[in-house]
């Protein structure tokens, strides 16, 4: 199956470049992270996390989804879909855009700094 990535047009001048035009949506979450906008959890979803738990389970159990309405949702089987999940997996932006609009929250939401990971175990 092959995901849809997202495109950035370059603008160059002489060799350099002057502009990268990116989606809106994407600049829009550029600008939240850089004024500082720390995502905040559920009390639920920290819990499940001090369990041991990933935070993409934490967020799909807070909302009360099956592992089969998660792969529904994104087009995959259910065994692509529970990977995924695994504590520890390194996901691609373009996954974690694909989860966060599946699971109603944002990109971020679904990101811990080492720190943060650090804090909820």
């Amino acid at each position: 199956m092959s995901a849809p990535t997202t495109k950035h047009q370059v603008v160059e001048h002489e060799g350099k470049t002057l502009y990268v035009l990116v989606p809106v949506e994407e600049y829009r979450e550029l600008e939240r992270l850089r004024a500082g906008e720390e995502p905040t959890y559920p009390h639920e979803v920290v819990e499940r996390l001090t369990e041991g738990k990933s935070l993409v389970r934490a967020w799909r159990e807070y909302r009360g989804l099956t592992q089969e309405d998660m792969a529904t949702r994104l087009g995959i089987t259910i065994p692509a879909y529970q990977r995924m999940e695994q504590p520890g997996r390194n996901l691609r932006l373009g996954t974690l855009k694909r989860l966060a609009k599946a699971l109603e929250v944002r990109v971020d939401h679904l990101i811990l700094d080492d720190d943060e990971d650090e804090d909820a175990a």
